[in-house]
């Protein structure tokens, strides 16, 4: 799995990357009542605009991306100085209010996220495989703590297509994130040309507040 998207990054095969924030969140984010300044989880992130614009909305932000060349792609985009660090098998890159951690996200300790307050996956459930999927599912529960607020874009395929990125069904979606989320089907969209159906979820994390 590791092998195959740093090789995608190398030969610049991302045509999932949009150059522009996802319309999705720009319109929902704001309706989830977020609280101001609490900081945002982007689980294989890439060189994901949406970063930019949580942290432009006030949200520091924690991305975690497997691919260096992502990484140094996005921070290439901006000016802002860059301050570089390791940490528990992680190469991190700070700039301005955006933290990206360069490496497994399996390998993220809840310890090391003790601060996370709101997560938002557009293009990380639907890029691993069926069977990581459930571990995918399990760890993202366990970094968030209950109460925290986010968006879930996932994907459908009119037919069998491989991925990634993958198709995952909305019963899928559920099964995976229901035992520790409460989602809500916020849109889906008619398919493209591709074939391609994406859907917009609201996730809460259950469990008692503190």
């Amino acid at each position: 799995m590791t092998d195959l998207w740093r090789a995608r990054w190398q030969e610049g095969r991302i045509g999932f990357h949009l150059p522009r924030p996802h319309p999705a969140l720009q319109r929902y984010w704001p309706l989830l009542g977020v609280p101001d300044r609490a900081k945002v989880l982007v689980p294989l992130c890439g060189k994901t605009l949406d970063m930019r614009w949580l942290a432009e909305a006030n949200h520091p932000v924690l991305g975690i991306e497997l691919a260096p060349e992502a990484v140094e792609q996005f921070l290439a985009e901006s000016s802002v100085p860059v301050a570089r660090y390791q940490q528990a098998g992680f190469t991190i890159c700070r700039q301005g209010s955006i933290e990206l951690w360069c490496g497994d996200f399996f390998h993220l300790h809840i310890q090391q996220a003790s601060e996370i307050g709101a997560f938002y996956d557009r293009a990380a459930l639907i890029a691993l495989p069926e069977a990581t999927r459930q571990r995918y599912a399990f760890h993202l529960a366990q970094l968030v703590p209950p109460g925290a607020k986010g968006l879930l874009v996932s994907l459908t395929h009119d037919g069998e297509k491989a991925g990634p990125p993958y198709s995952v069904p909305n019963q899928e979606v559920e099964t995976l994130l229901s035992p520790n989320f409460r989602l809500t089907l916020l849109e889906e969209s008619e398919p493209d040309e591709r074939g391609l159906c994406e859907k917009v979820w609201h996730l809460v994390r259950r469990g008692p507040l503190a």
